[in-house]
């Protein structure tokens, strides 16, 4: 550049000076910008690979070097490994409900009383002065007052129940249980409110002033399961064509953007992944021969596709509305949220298919009929990731949407103080056909040679200083294998299912901290490999799947209160080690034989007379509870 500047300060001819000149000029347009634009396309490129969510003064990006079984990227969780503190009732964790959770937040009613609706996250961080990496770095003077945003969260929710629990048909009275419900509920905001007034925020022990509303928010919970456990029937029901009557199951038509367009779409799903080898096969993936004939390498998003190719071939399945008693609504949510999950796209593209769905279901008879209290959707994530907040771009907001308030809502987790979310198992790698592949596999797990007392599959949370996994880890490594061995998700080992399977079919014990939300695919994985888990937050399983596991959770569980972990005042390897052989069998015999078959899902042709599978269970409960309605 100093040499063209000096040559054309030299005296030369203008003919020469002009026709250089214009030569210069041209390359010194083209050229000069390339920096630039190259700086500015490495720029789109990773916008485009990448997501990105801005939490306070926390910006998360989630970029294609991002492993996909990362939930972090997978989930539209508020906060990176959020965690779930809920009530929980035990004998021996009295002290976890009166410590753990956080105090309710006074007032949040607008204009017609009740709170805006919340998302996703409703985690309760126990450190109210903020510490944690991972909590919103926000300060506000709620904060300042050791009242954290999560606890607001909670009260809402709360209050959210009194005007949609329990969900009847306004003609028709409801049950006795339900009213209890509502009895319940109705109370315990009277009292909130009332304590809403009272409570001194500037109170360094403000648990103190709320032991009694936490009990009712307890109670609240607690009434809400009973409810859901209600609807339980016992009858095996889901293969004789002849009990069909007045159990008609009608699956909706939906037009292919709705279902089978989002699945189709599977190439683009994911930046760094073809999630179409996950949605081959009806959904249940390629096979994985190593383990046995009945076993695929299903993905944990799946459930939406297994689910719907199960009700197509559901003998209570009739083609005319008039005669169904059920409705399912095919809408595959979770690939809705999964594909723009990784694209830089307002909220209005997001809500946009959920909300072209319900302008078409209310163009449908039956929905108009009793207002979708006998529909039923299926949702292959987790409940949070439908609750977007209005501050956030995370999710969607479908279940926050006053017509998605009647319907029922299976999903792997679910929220927990919504009475028409139930949760139901993730799916697993395992899919029988028939009695004879649940009994084979009895055998094979029942008698598996388990040369380690406790095992640990996951990866440290560093970024997250409330979890316990670091400190998990370090207790496990620093024993022998042989009373327990660790696997390194980091490494790729928890990506291979034969790998995974073989390290719980070894072990007696199997570690379940939460993750990235509380509940967790493991619990189910190491529950059919016939290996105990071993739980630290009560929502990771106990407040989740009321259909599918007994409330007696020592039955297929050991308990170890997390807060006993995190101030090491425990070590779980040596707790573990006195638990008696004669409890391991217990157990082991009641996952094998009672619980195992309950939590897996048959592949579309599968046909069982001795066993109800999943499926089978939500199905016939799903029947029993529009039957407790007495709609037209």
């Amino acid at each position: 550049m100093a040499t063209l500047l000096s040559k054309r300060r030299s005296k030369v001819p203008k003919k020469v000076e002009s026709r250089r000149g214009c030569f210069r000029s041209c390359v010194t347009m083209f050229v000069y910008p390339l920096p630039a634009a190259l700086f500015f396309m490495i720029l789109m490129f990773v916008w485009s690979s990448s997501t990105t969510y801005i939490s306070g003064r926390i910006v998360h990006v989630c970029v294609s070097s991002r492993k996909l079984s990362n939930l972090y990227c997978l989930s539209a969780t508020t906060q990176s490994n959020a965690e779930f503190h809920l009530p929980f009732t035990n004998s021996t964790s009295q002290e976890f409900l009166e410590k753990e959770i956080p105090v309710l937040e006074e007032k949040l009613e607008k204009d017609s009383g009740f709170p805006i609706p919340v998302s996703e996250d409703i985690s309760v961080n126990r450190n109210l002065q903020g510490d944690s990496n991972d909590v919103v770095q926000n300060p506000t003077p709620l904060l300042e007052k050791r009242v954290t945003n999560d606890e607001v969260e909670v009260m809402s929710d709360l209050k959210d129940d009194t005007k949609e629990v329990p969900d009847v048909a306004v003609d028709n009275p409801p049950s006795i249980l339900e009213k209890e419900v509502r009895s319940d509920v109705a109370e315990v905001m009277h009292d909130l409110k009332e304590v809403s007034h009272d409570v001194n925020l500037e109170n360094p022990n403000p648990q103190n002033d709320t032991i009694e509303e936490i009990k009712k928010a307890r109670k609240v919970v607690e009434e809400q399961l009973r409810v859901q456990r209600s609807w339980i029937t016992n009858q095996n029901q889901n293969q004789n064509p002849n009990q069909c009557e007045g159990r008609g199951i009608y699956v909706y038509e939906l037009p292919p953007k709705f279902n089978k367009e989002l699945a189709t779409d599977c190439h683009n799903m994911v930046p760094w992944v073809d999630m179409c080898k996950y949605f081959s096969n009806n959904a249940l993936g390629e096979p994985i021969p190593e383990l046995g004939n009945r076993w695929f390498r299903t993905h944990q998003y799946s459930l939406e596709l297994i689910f719907h190719s199960r009700v197509l071939n559901h003998p209570c399945r009739v083609y005319d509305e008039n005669q169904a008693k059920l409705f399912y609504v095919p809408y595959y949510g979770g690939l809705d949220i999964l594909r723009w999950h990784f694209k830089n796209v307002s909220s209005e593209i997001k809500d946009s298919l959920s909300l072209e769905l319900l302008n078409w279901l209310e163009m449908q008879k039956p929905w108009d009929k009793n207002l979708g209290k006998d529909h039923f959707f299926v949702l292959g994530k987790i409940s949070w990731d439908f609750r977007r907040k209005e501050q956030t771009s995370w999710g969607t907001r479908f279940l926050e949407l006053e017509e998605m308030q009647n319907p029922i809502k299976l999903m792997i987790e679910r929220q927990p103080w919504e009475i028409n979310d139930i949760g139901i198992p993730h799916p697993t790698h395992f899919h029988p056909q028939s009695d004879a592949d649940i009994r084979s596999w009895q055998r094979t797990i029942i008698s598996s040679n388990r040369r380690s007392l406790v095992s640990f599959a996951g990866a440290a949370r560093p970024g997250a200083l409330d979890n316990i996994r670091s400190i998990l880890i370090d207790q496990c490594t620093s024993t022998s294998e042989e009373h327990c061995k660790f696997f390194d998700c980091k490494s790729g080992l928890c990506d291979e299912p034969k790998s995974l399977v073989g390290l719980f079919m070894e072990s007696e014990f199997c570690l379940q901290p939460p993750g990235d939300s509380p509940t967790r695919k493991s619990v189910f994985d190491s529950l059919v490999s016939g290996c105990i888990p071993v739980v630290f937050d009560p929502f990771t399983a106990y407040y989740q799947y009321p259909w599918h596991l007994p409330v007696d959770h020592e039955k297929y569980s050991v308990f170890v209160d997390q807060e006993e972990v995190r101030e090491t005042k425990v070590n779980v390897v040596e707790r573990l080690m006195k638990v008696t052989r004669k409890e391991r069998d217990d157990m082991r015999r009641y996952i094998v034989y009672e619980l195992m078959p309950r939590l897996v899902y048959g592949d579309p042709n599968a046909k069982f007379e001795l066993f109800q599978d999943a499926f089978s269970i939500t199905i016939n409960n799903l029947i029993e509870r529009v039957k407790s309605l007495n709609l037209e």
